[in-house]
């Protein structure tokens, strides 16, 4: 089995595993979280999202968060637009990448933002265009490409249709998302299979949530399609919306942890990363939700 010999993880915890947090969480915790994060080798974070702060009221300080940074030389720092407006209040903080997301479920697409699939795509258009003409790269993520918590299993023909849309907004990239972490590695094959059919194998990263214990084993199915670009979230920062009391994002330091003992590279410091997931962790009064973290902390303490 030949696997990728570099792999590139994106963490999303202060974006993606923060945003359901009920009590706010500082500005200022938010940037240090980003800074360790860096600090620990990391090259692409998603920092924020510029949303209503009506529907995401721990998103409220995103311009804050941004301009907070002191911005490491080769590190890329992405932010979630869902629209124009969105757009325009992100472009004064100089994201390099901002992020647009469609679902692959039209029942989600409906109960989620009261539209269609390609009607949601469509009101990507401008924003795409504009973040272009501002040298901004644009990623997309294909959210419930595996399965949805109203329409049940979700048939590959549309992640390949929600690829295609993407692809002709100028979608430079995207990511493959089980957002409720129900996928198994056949079902995640599939997936990514339909996603290559309008996108090259360097331009598309998994995004696997881990609600039933399946993410190492999606990413691992993911790696032998050379599938080399990854979302995880520090300290597994992120609960499920759809799933009580499931846990939602992989954590970073499992997957490093998994890479690592495979030989495959991911310029990670496993330990300054541990140190970056305790630290959030230990802000939310809560244990790190990392099996890694759990055994390395272990071993120190030891």
């Amino acid at each position: 089995m030949k696997y990728p010999a570099k792999v590139k993880i994106v963490d999303v915890g202060p974006r993606d595993g923060l945003q359901n947090e009920k009590a706010p969480v500082p500005a200022a915790i938010k940037i240090e979280l980003v800074h360790r994060l860096q600090d620990a080798g990391l090259t692409e974070i998603e920092v924020t999202s510029f949303v209503s702060p009506k529907w995401v009221p721990q998103m409220a300080d995103a311009a804050e968060v941004m301009a907070g940074i002191t911005r490491k030389p080769g590190v890329r720092y992405s932010v979630l637009t869902p629209n124009m407006k969105g757009f325009e209040a992100a472009v004064l903080s100089k994201p390099d990448e901002i992020v647009v997301f469609a679902a692959a479920s039209e029942a989600f697409s409906q109960r989620n933002i009261n539209c269609s699939i390609e009607e949601s795509i469509e009101r990507f258009r401008p924003v795409a265009k504009a973040a272009r003409a501002n040298n901004i790269y644009v990623r997309g993520a294909i959210s419930c490409a595996v399965g949805c918590p109203y329409e049940g299993e979700i048939a590959p023909e549309r992640v390949a249709m929600v690829a295609r849309l993407l692809k002709e907004i100028g979608v430079q990239h995207i990511g493959v998302a089980d957002t409720i972490g129900v996928g198994t590695p056949v079902k995640v094959e599939r997936a990514m299979e339909a996603a290559l059919q309008h996108y090259g194998v360097d331009d598309i990263s998994g995004h696997f949530h881990d609600t039933y214990g399946q993410a190492l084993g999606n990413t691992l199915a993911s790696l032998q399609m050379g599938i080399w670009q990854y979302d995880t979230s520090s300290a597994g920062l992120g609960g499920c919306p759809y799933a009580k009391g499931a846990t939602g994002n992989v954590a970073t330091e499992d997957v490093v942890y998994m890479l690592q003992g495979m030989g495959i590279e991911t310029g990670i410091d496993l330990d300054k990363l541990i140190d970056a997931g305790k630290f959030i962790s230990d802000y939310l009064e809560r244990k790190p939700n990392s099996r890694a973290s759990t055994a390395l902390l272990n071993k120190r303490a030891g």
